[in-house]
């Protein structure tokens, strides 16, 4: 799995104005819009974007975020960013100059000379970092990502690290495929559908030579009477389902109800709702069709289908404006967004509710 590039270097593709405001201008960062300094930055400059959901360290190159975003996450302070709304104009994430780089008196940025070119490169010269769009300085800002707390009865006994021979399910944002996202919009070999993207806990269970296994979305979980994710294993009789099946055999899905995420849904007790069905021995993902066949044969439920035969929107900010709706499970509360996925499984994103972000990242 690719880890998340939450600090990176990113080009400034342009500068909007903000109606009424003087002191501030958007920086639009592949498909990202952020509010910066107005004359901080102009079109074409390199930059360090840190996505929303970074944790950014104590460090005097931060403090001015201590007023909007400091918090605590255990025992770390830190800032994090969230989306918010600037004059009217949503703004997600943060643009600072290279110069944030320069964090150690031994490290500079300069020019160095190559036999195909200048290069710009973080010193000390032996063991310099190349600086190119692109590039991940996530460790080296020391830039965590932002997770909320999570109650006792969610974390459970960990058993172990998340299981090699499985996938984690974590869809990369729209905004980070800008170019790709264009691409696919005249492509004609590829057919979509859309799922609702759920807000709940990332829940795996799998069935893999006689054994049973439940994980969170980054742990494999002990069975103990008080963890959520194996009592709705329990109730579900996911271990006895997927032994019948004769196959190694994992399923994913999104544990939701009481004490989750605020219950968004107004669930009693717990259920798992499932997006995903992967084929163990031979490495893949069902593919749509042998997915719902599945989950039906297992009487079991899916997350709700918004669209099948989908047509991508011509732009991302049409696939932003079209993630915002309300719920399938409940119509009176907005969803978070929707994940679009091609029906033989190559190809998956997700797209985030800007609505919904705005109204509920706390």
């Amino acid at each position: 799995m690719i880890e998340r590039k939450l600090a990176s270097i990113r080009k400034i593709k342009e500068l909007l104005p903000i109606e009424g405001a003087d002191a501030i201008e958007v920086a639009v960062v592949d498909g990202w819009k952020v509010v910066t300094k107005k004359g901080e930055f102009k079109p074409g400059d390199l930059c360090v974007y840190f996505e929303i959901d970074s944790f950014l360290p104590i460090e005097e190159d931060f403090e001015f975020l201590r007023k909007s975003s400091y918090k605590k996450m255990g025992d770390l302070e830190g800032f994090r960013l969230k989306t918010i709304k600037l004059k009217g104009q949503v703004s997600q994430g943060l643009c600072l100059p290279l110069s944030i780089l320069e964090n150690d008196s031994d490290m500079k940025i300069g020019i160095s000379q190559q036999p195909w070119g200048d290069q710009l490169q973080l010193g000390p010269w032996d063991d310099a970092i190349l600086i190119e769009e692109g590039t991940d300085v996530t460790d080296y800002l020391h830039v965590l990502k932002y997770e909320p707390p999570i109650p006792a009865e969610l974390s459970g006994k960990v058993k172990g690290g998340f299981p090699s021979f499985l996938r984690k399910t974590d869809e990369e944002r729209v905004q980070n495929l800008e170019e790709q996202f264009l691409k696919l919009n005249y492509r004609s070999d590829h057919k979509f559908y859309v799922t609702e993207k759920l807000d709940g806990s990332s829940a795996t269970f799998y069935f893999r030579n006689g054994q049973f296994g439940v994980c969170s979305r980054n742990l494999e979980l002990l069975e103990t009477p008080d963890n959520t994710f194996w009592k709705v294993a329990r109730e579900l009789k996911i271990e006895e389902k997927l032994g019948s099946l004769g196959i190694n055999i994992c399923l994913q899905g999104e544990l939701i109800g009481e004490g989750i995420q605020g219950n968004p849904y107004k669930i009693k007790g717990h259920t798992v709702k499932f997006f995903n069905a992967f084929d163990i021995d031979n490495n893949k993902k069902l593919v749509m069709r042998e997915f719902v066949e599945l989950i039906e044969k297992l009487e079991f439920d899916y997350v709700p289908f918004l669209g099948l035969d989908f047509l991508l929107p011509h732009t991302v900010e049409g696939m932003l404006q079209w993630a915002e709706g309300k719920s399938g499970l409940n119509p009176n509360t907005e969803r978070e967004g929707v994940v679009i996925r091609s029906y033989d499984m190559s190809i998956s994103f997700k797209a985030i509710s800007n609505k919904f972000l705005l109204k509920n990242e706390k």
